[in-house]
């Protein structure tokens, strides 16, 4: 028979009763006696049995009965300080069996020691190691693991709403394997420690996932044992019981060592370890870049053009800091990759002063957090930041809240708010407080985790939220233009550009608060009116009736008269089968349109002219008298300017128009089917998208972006979103929000993106629907843009990318209209003017699912419309 070194000898939980210092399940007091209790002992001692298999001869082996007596005499008659201690008493009382004296150079044993009176809210505690037995009397032990088993915690976790509102236990094993590690007595892990450690820090976090709370479990016992090196193996397994009714558990399992947390110091480093800058990175030594989360605000003078200034510097740092980049040994860099909604806030603190408007801002930048920090001061100082009370009012207000997942602060005393002036504090130590922070950062990063408060942003929020306080109101500015001489030469630094100021801004409740009905009336959100101004000979249903100019301003003035809140003009029509109209001509039907009604003497020397022009309603032309407040609230009124070439967009920009309908959603009209973005319809949809961020940017204009398939009577076909129907929702709404969200996050996010604060979006009626897929978005409009997953099912599923963005519905005159009143036996055929009264009926569930501008032809009537529907819905 061959000899074999793995075979092995066993005694398996053999249980003592031992001494150990360590206490039972709760710790020992001062000078308190040990206390007795059951240890498991399993050991195994690698022994080749060939010979006492072919003899049957007991004293050819290792009697295990002597074994566990030799055990059970070294343990039970003094005390030990932990497991690790006893480990090794045991090795050393089998080194000496007379039985294995003969192999001592070669002696080979495994040992598990498990305390089954563990510390509390665990079950078991636990050592193992294998181990040989060295020449020089010692033991060299290799692959020691500790073991905590069954680590029952109540915790916050899950994406349900009870699972947010109440905690479920969930089970942690861990094991943490240190080499060679962790018998002497220097590397001792005490496992009570880490136990209690890890109940309180998972106890007190509000994670969404799973995933993420086994990570930072994961994260914080590696923070524990930063002092070993080489890095431990720390193995994490979270079993959640509650989580599917039909199985014993949910679990997730990982393994993680230093390595794969390198940008938190193993764990989020402590307010401790970044005291006088400990490890803030040092100048010129950043690796990488990173990501930087920023809060603004103002309420002195033009709030949204100082908000915009500020962030047109941010992205300038050379300049901003001037002779100060040479000391950094580095090319600064900060660019702006994502930003939030903008909102209307009531002061804190200091409540006797205007209403902040405020935001964030998502950055990638390879500045330390001390020198971001000064480029943020001087921005603020060159905007105009006067120095007032602490939370007094300001110009702009720009604060670092989260850099990356690290902590840092430079304060003496780490619990003073009150002087925290010319400090550095990240995470913001008062974000948590603060709903005008924590909303604009939802809506950007909802699952960030806040790495002293272990909770996500959405979290956060939750918390703040007063249910009696009336909802937080998002805000979209529109620049005054064309841009004045004053105010193209008003900046010092030429690579930010003119900034435009403000001429007007519509305030709203966000999407999914609780209706203001609960509220006075004046805290209702408004429905705008989008007037439709077609200045082609062929638009579907007003062709010809105000390519003139004189009647293109009679309509303007009739609509801002009757209760309009923008013009939107458009020279290109998009109905089916349309002529081509060149650039050239676009701009030149366009723009003298535009320039007329941002000139007053133009606008009233047109509008007095005599000719055989038609009103918008068709009627005889007369000369039309309008009072000097409706021409005022003509040359104030927000244009649109309906077009998808950015040549066209930037030549009314330029000549007064303040924003961008784009029907497809600056991608151009050959962009459906999506191409690959190598293939030649990519780069044209791609060089559309680029030219037209480059507009809306340099003008900080707000930009409408539509659903659509190209040919608007075409590509109506939604199979693929087929699994909605799983999932109980409308095939075609889940192809509008998959489409355009994937467009408009094309828009908003990454360098040079338009501001989020700035986009409308509009589902697109009309366009590449079915009368059935049409009627399925317009009743179901608010789900378009609702904070719901998205995309799938499970792990396929996302966030909306539409979430929180305003809408704007057309349904004014469509064909979808007029297929319904052409239905049944009372059924008529209706041309595009004749639908009014069906337009009025689209235009009240527009309405009632939240839209905040309906665009429509027939103003006044339809203004009616409006007034009524917001009176029953808002």
């Amino acid at each position: 028979m061959t000899t074999n070194s793995a075979d092995q000898i066993r005694v398996n939980d053999l249980t003592l009763i031992v001494p150990l210092l360590a206490g039972a399940s709760w710790p020992l007091e001062a000078e308190e006696e040990p206390v007795e209790q059951p240890i498991s002992i399993s050991l195994s001692i690698f022994h080749d049995v060939s010979q006492v298999a072919n003899s049957d001869d007991l004293t050819h082996t290792i009697d295990y009965a002597n074994v566990a007596e030799k055990i059970k005499s070294a343990v039970t008659t003094k005390s030990f300080i932990c497991l690790q201690d006893l480990s090794v008493h045991v090795c050393d009382a089998i080194s000496l069996l007379p039985a294995v004296k003969t192999f001592l150079d070669s002696l080979r044993v495994y040992l598990k020691v498990k305390q089954l009176k563990a510390p509390l809210h665990s079950k078991i505690v636990a050592v193992d190691f294998t181990a040989t037995f060295s020449a020089d009397g010692s033991w060299r032990p290799q692959k020691v693991t500790h073991y905590v088993e069954d680590l029952s915690c109540p915790v916050i976790v899950g994406v349900g709403i009870a699972e947010r509102l109440e905690k479920q236990e969930v089970v942690v094993n861990l094991s943490v394997d240190t080499g060679d590690k962790g018998l002497d007595r220097d590397d001792w892990i005490d496992l009570r420690a880490l136990t209690r450690v890890l109940y309180e820090e998972i106890s007190t976090s509000e994670f969404v996932t799973l995933e993420a709370l086994t990570s930072y479990i994961a994260s914080e016992t590696l923070s524990v044992l930063r002092s070993y090196q080489p890095s431990p193996v720390v193995s994490v397994r979270i079993a959640k019981p509650a989580a599917i009714p039909l199985a014993k558990s949910a679990e997730v399992q990982i393994t993680r060592t230093f390595a794969d947390y390198p940008d938190e110091g193993v764990a989020s480093p402590s307010y401790s370890d970044m005291n006088n800058s400990a490890l803030v990175l040092e100048e010129g030594r950043e690796e990488g870049m990173h990501t930087v989360a920023i809060a603004l605000g103002s309420n002195l003078g033009d709030s949204f053009h100082n908000i915009e200034y500020a962030l047109r510097l941010l992205e300038l740092p050379s300049e901003v800091l001037g002779e100060e980049v040479v000391s950094l040994d580095l090319d600064p860099v900060i660019d702006v990759v994502n930003t939030s909604f903008m909102y209307e806030t009531a002061p804190m603190y200091v409540t006797d002063q205007p209403s902040f408007i405020n935001c964030a801002c998502i950055v990638e930048t390879n500045l330390s957090p001390r020198t971001l920090l000064r480029v943020l001061k001087e921005i603020e100082n060159i905007v105009g930041r006067i120095k007032t009370t602490r939370h007094g009012p300001r110009a702009v207000d720009l604060d670092i809240i989260f850099y990356d997942n690290f902590v840092v602060d430079t304060r003496s005393d780490p619990t003073n708010l009150d002087d925290v002036e010319g400090e550095l504090i990240v995470p913001h130590p008062r974000m948590q407080e603060r709903e005008f922070v924590l909303r604009p950062l939802n809506d950007m990063i909802p699952q960030q985790v806040h790495p002293v408060l272990k909770k996500s942003v959405s979290i956060l929020l939750k918390e703040v939220l007063d249910p009696a306080a009336p909802p937080m109101k998002k805000v979209i500015p529109f620049p005054r233009l064309p841009l004045s001489p004053l105010v193209a030469s008003a900046t010092p630094y030429p690579s930010v550009g003119p900034v435009p100021q403000t001429l007007t801004t519509w305030t709203y409740t966000p999407s999914g608060s609780q209706r203001a009905s609960t509220y006075s009336s004046k805290t209702k959100s408004k429905t705008h009116l989008m007037a439709t101004l077609n200045v082609t000979p062929d638009s579907f249903s007003d062709g010809s009736r105000h390519d003139a100019l004189p009647a293109a301003l009679r309509y303007a003035c009739n609509a801002v008269a009757a209760g309009a809140s923008i013009i939107d003009i458009g020279g290109y029509s998009t109905r089916p089968g349309a002529a081509f109209v060149s650039t050239e001509e676009e701009i030149g039907r366009v723009v003298p349109v535009v320039e007329a009604l941002r000139d007053e003497h133009t606008l009233r020397n047109t509008l007095a002219q005599q000719g055989d022009e038609t009103q918008s309603d068709g009627s005889s032309d007369s000369p039309i008298l309008f009072s000097d407040e409706v021409i005022q609230r003509v040359l104030s009124t927000p244009i649109s300017v309906d077009t998808f070439r950015p040549e066209v967009a930037r030549a009314a920009i330029q000549a007064g128009a303040n924003c961008i309908n784009d029907v497809y959603a600056f991608t151009g009209p050959d962009a459906w089917p999506p191409p690959s973005p190598t293939s030649d319809r990519g780069r044209t949809a791609a060089e559309y998208r680029e030219k037209m961020k480059a507009v809306a940017r340099e003008f900080a204009v707000p930009v409408f972006l539509m659903h659509s398939r190209g040919d608007a009577g075409k590509e109506k076909d939604y199979g693929q979103y087929a699994y909605a129907e799983n999932a109980g929702r409308g095939t075609v709404l889940e192809g509008v929000r998959v489409e355009l969200g994937r467009k408009v996050d094309e828009v908003v996010l990454g360098k040079g993106g338009v501001r989020r604060w700035l986009v409308i979006a509009d589902p697109g009626i009309g366009f590449s629907k079915t009368l059935e897929g049409n009627l399925e978005v317009l009743r179901g409009a608010s789900q378009v843009t609702a904070d719901v997953k998205i995309g799938g099912a499970g792990e396929d599923a996302y966030r909306n990318p539409l979430a929180g963005y305003p809408q704007l519905i057309g349904v004014s005159r469509k064909s979808f209209l007029g297929v319904i009143l052409s239905q049944g036996p009372d059924g008529r055929e209706t041309r595009p003017d004749e639908r009014s009264w069906a337009t009025a009926a689209g235009v009240a569930c527009a309405v009632q699912q939240g839209a905040l501008v309906v665009r429509v032809h027939d103003v006044a009537e339809m203004a009616d419309v409006v007034r009524v529907a917001d009176a029953l819905w808002l």
